[in-house]
């Protein structure tokens, strides 16, 4: 599985051409999202279409397994929201624990 996997929910209303997923994600590169879509693809969650149109057109829309990761995905997305805070106050004390040990070492 490819770490754009949270992203199958932007698939959740429809079919989304390559365009519209590219301007959803921020920050991913043309490459990095194309990859993402064939680990996907490979992995049975979405499929492509490809229409003969100049320019081509391309579009993605999840298969049936892909629909079935919708409900796991977005309980998990939840979760993560819920625990943003708590989980920045675990790494931070963490940190501050780890920089304190490696200052009593010098």
């Amino acid at each position: 599985m490819n770490t754009l996997i949270p992203d199958v929910g932007l698939l959740g209303d429809g079919k989304k051409r390559f365009s519209e997923l590219r301007r959803s994600i921020e920050g991913v590169s043309q490459r990095m999202l194309t990859l993402a879509l064939k680990e996907l693809q490979r992995d049975g969650l979405i499929t492509r279409a490809l229409y003969p149109t100049i320019p081509p057109r391309v579009e993605y829309e999840l298969t049936k397994r892909g629909h079935s990761l919708l409900k796991p995905i977005t309980e998990l997305g939840d979760w993560a929201r819920q625990n943003r805070e708590r989980i920045q106050s675990a790494r931070d004390k963490f940190d501050a624990q780890k920089a304190k040990n490696v200052r009593g070492f010098r």
